[in-house]
């Protein structure tokens, strides 16, 4: 069997300025999150999806009635986002709702959810492009691993950015994978690929964990005590309320050979150095 892991991102990587309007809208936080899927569940997680999808939101933009033909029109997780934390109240019960039946594909398919989160400081330096490459490379670490204890070989599709940003994350996988003392990612086949989401459940699906989860949980729970602007926003706790759990327990999780913990969800908070518990409950 092949496990396959798709990778997205949610917030850019872009610093944020040290400005007296603290109302600007800079995202706060970069989250770069990956999800493992067994590759025999793939038809039947793209149907149930597509279902899914259209029962919610019959009035896409569909380009035929076709039933597969109705991958192709997302739903953002950023949209998902604001309509469960801004929306009126009916339009935040249906967000809700769907939602909720993301999270009962994630357990019903065994898909398995890792990430980085980095929380920007307003006015401190933040190397974006490094910062995601490191991520790339650690979410390959875990992935390597998860292919390696399920006795499998392993391929990675990321949602394709731009064509030198693809390149440049591709050759740090590369030349770790390739050098001669102590080669990587020995069970993961090849560099990333880079796909387009339109014809992508696993890429779908990683969108709306990475911008419709994490993103608006992050920014609430790590950047409150020094942003104020739409991205930080109280709604979010409800969020977490609801969901934190089911994250922490769908997080692929191992210990390396260092005999520490590893893998999952890890947060970068050089503010208030507050762990991934955060993202959970309340600490």
């Amino acid at each position: 069997m092949v496990k396959l892991c798709y990778i997205d991102e949610s917030g850019d990587l872009g610093p944020i300025p040290l400005i007296n309007n603290v109302s600007e809208n800079y995202q706060p936080v970069l989250i770069i999150g990956g999800i493992f899927i067994d590759s025999d569940v793939l038809p039947d997680l793209t149907h149930d999806f597509i279902g899914l999808k259209h029962r919610f939101y019959p009035g896409l933009n569909y380009p035929t009635d076709k039933f597969l033909d109705r991958i192709i029109p997302e739903i953002k997780g950023a949209d998902l986002r604001r309509n469960a934390m801004r929306g009126s109240h009916k339009i935040k019960r249906h967000a809700i709702g769907f939602l909720d039946k993301i999270i009962d594909l994630f357990f019903t398919y065994h898909i398995k959810l890792v990430s980085r989160i980095w929380i920007k400081i307003p006015g401190e330096y933040f190397d974006g492009k490094a910062v995601y490459t490191s991520s790339i490379q650690s979410i390959f670490t875990y992935f390597d691993h998860f292919s390696y204890s399920n006795n499998d070989k392993g391929v990675c599709i990321a949602d394709s950015r731009d064509y030198l940003k693809n390149i440049n994350v591709s050759h740090s996988v590369f030349t770790q994978k390739f050098r001669i003392m102590h080669p990587l990612y020995k069970n993961i086949i090849e560099m990333p690929c880079f796909g387009h989401s339109n014809n992508s459940s696993g890429l779908q699906l990683c969108d709306i964990l990475c911008s419709a989860f994490l993103f608006p949980i992050a920014s609430y729970v790590y950047c409150s005590d020094f942003i104020d602007n739409v991205h930080v926003n109280s709604a979010a706790l409800s969020l977490r309320d609801r969901y934190g759990s089911k994250l922490r327990d769908l997080q692929y999780r191992f210990i390396n050979q260092k005999g520490l913990n590893s893998g999952g969800i890890v947060v970068s908070d050089p503010f208030n150095k507050k762990n991934a518990i955060s993202i959970f409950k309340q600490v």
